[in-house]
């Protein structure tokens, strides 16, 4: 009997670890409020698949900024579509970043997450955010999120969870001039 509680309490930890619901938040600007500034990559401790990236040299390109942990079911399940987003923009201006900020200690040691990066056939950038440096500078609070950034260095629209892929992409269009 023991041994089922433990079970369920540790499925149920595991479950809540991570956001399984998916909800969108479009930053909508006012007339005298326009959408806020992505803030600055910062602390990261090591990038994978790039050079270091700074917001400032962006400009100009769509970004979407993606928190995930490589431990994460539902980041896990978000990740086929934030590479194929990747190949299908990439080359249209779009730039995909993944800033894996770790829930668990092992998943704070770089070997595992390059490790994690390769398993998963990630091209894309990849930041280290072990500190949740850059994780605090966006007020994020959930796995996997996602954040779309305009040409002009603002944030234009956030997603949280699994889901919401078309709406995603069809904001990415529209910022890159497809739509």
């Amino acid at each position: 009997m023991l041994k089922l509680i433990i079970t369920f309490l540790a499925a149920c930890l595991c479950a809540a670890s991570c956001t399984a619901g998916a909800f969108d938040d479009p930053v909508q600007p006012t007339s005298s409020a326009p959408a806020p500034m992505a803030p600055e990559f910062t602390g990261i401790n090591h990038w994978i698949n790039s050079a270091p990236l700074t917001m400032q040299q962006l400009r100009g390109k769509v970004v979407l900024v993606e928190f995930w942990t490589y431990d994460c079911i539902n980041c896990i399940h978000v990740l086929p579509h934030m590479k194929q987003l990747h190949e299908r923009y990439a080359a249209q201006g779009l730039v995909v970043v993944g800033v894996h900020t770790p829930e668990y200690g092992h998943e704070r040691i770089l070997g595992n997450l390059e490790n994690a990066v390769k398993r998963f056939g990630i091209r894309y950038p990849v930041a280290q955010d072990n500190d949740y440096k850059t994780w605090d500078a966006f007020g994020n609070q959930y796995w996997p999120a996602q954040y779309l950034i305009n040409q002009d260095g603002r944030i234009v629209y956030r997603h949280f969870g699994e889901g919401g892929y078309a709406d995603t992409e069809a904001r990415i269009q529209h910022l890159l001039g497809k739509r």
